[in-house]
């Protein structure tokens, strides 16, 4: 458990001002017709936010080594959530067995995620049209576990979208993806 002036999740340090780009009564910005960049998996996430998971430090490298791409002076998005890593991100960090007796209640847990889609450099990437096809695609040549249909979903969708996915997890390696970078495990 920790101490009150220690806080174990490590939510993003700074807000960024309103942009002109962005459409009224929209909180976030439009995001780019091809985005580029980076959707890291829920793993990845949870690692980065929550300081006691055994993966933070690899991924807090990760972010590190994302925030020094010159790509990002522009200010736009080089790292994506989707609907299914926002939400995974949001459920895990209210789960006592996932992040110990510090898990967040559910507002607590969606403030820390609109504290990283505040940011610049972090956008939320819309399914694109093929994604259903790129799903068929993968699913035509495996039969897979129930729990790894989520994984194949987010393969097609960075499949589709032009993404790299970013992951802990060595089970992506199945989908044959040629955007992948798993992060090493200490």
């Amino acid at each position: 458990m920790s101490s009150p002036e220690h806080t174990p999740y490590a939510g993003p340090a700074a807000t960024r001002p309103v942009r002109a780009r962005e459409a009224p009564g929209l909180p976030w910005p439009l995001q780019p017709l091809a985005p580029t960049g980076d959707l890291p998996d829920i793993n990845v996430w949870l690692a980065l936010a929550v300081q006691e998971h055994p993966h933070h430090t690899a991924a807090r490298r990760y972010w590190d080594d994302a925030q020094a791409r010159p790509s990002l002076a522009d200010g736009t998005p080089y790292l994506w959530f989707c609907r299914i890593t926002m939400l995974g991100l949001i459920r895990l960090l209210c789960q006592p067995k996932a992040v110990g007796p510090g898990a967040l209640q559910l507002d607590a847990a969606w403030t820390l995620y609109q504290q990283y889609r505040s940011l610049p450099q972090i956008g939320l990437v819309s399914e694109p049209l093929d994604c259903d096809t790129q799903l068929g695609a993968l699913l035509a040549n495996q039969t897979l576990p129930a729990r790894l249909w989520t994984d194949a979903y987010l393969a097609a969708l960075a499949r589709s979208s032009g993404l790299r996915l970013v992951t802990f997890d060595r089970d992506f390696e199945r989908f044959g993806l040629d955007r992948i970078l798993i992060l090493p495990r200490p």
